[in-house]
């Protein structure tokens, strides 16, 4: 049974053994920084001092030819969108093609082109929002570019999307 006016035993932490732990902890901080930067600067130094050896295997072999392909920038696409109607939507988008498979790369750029502006009037404002909206576009744009063009569509860049 406690007595109503008696004193806790208990003796309170003095604030100079909490200033001295705080000092302590910092002091172990800072010299675990100094001993990771000084191992991520002697890895660096390893690294940027030796020089590459090239292999035996690799001498020999021959580097292999980049594909043809080529940048093509469309015209930028002007459409406002499904929901809300007021709202405008200003797009720049480039695909890289395979020239060597495709006979008229301009005529399928234009085509996908087309379908780009036809699919951006489907789109809501909510649908673009955000970064994962943005990346949701840019891989709905390459599956309809891939479509188009039986494969031969191996990137898409979007340059610019405005929101007005």
């Amino acid at each position: 049974m406690a007595v109503a006016g008696a004193k806790s035993t208990a003796a309170p932490r003095s604030t100079g053994t909490l200033k001295k732990s705080v000092v302590e902890i910092l002091v172990v901080a800072i010299v675990a920084a100094a001993i990771g930067c000084a191992a991520s600067y002697s890895q660096l130094q390893l690294f940027s001092t030796k020089p590459a050896e090239p292999r035996p295997d690799q001498a020999t072999e021959t580097p292999s030819p980049p594909a043809a392909t080529s940048v093509f920038h469309l015209p930028p696409l002007v459409t406002n969108l499904a929901s809300p109607a007021d709202v405008w939507v200003r797009l720049e988008v480039s695909l890289v093609i395979d020239t060597l498979s495709t006979p008229h790369p301009d005529v399928l750029s234009t085509e996908i082109a087309g379908d780009f502006l036809i699919y951006m009037r489907t789109l809501t404002l909510a649908q673009l929002e955000g970064g994962v909206g943005l990346q949701n576009l840019r891989q709905d744009l390459f599956e309809r570019a891939a479509i188009r063009s039986g494969g031969k569509v191996t990137e898409l860049v979007v340059r610019t999307l405005v929101i007005q």
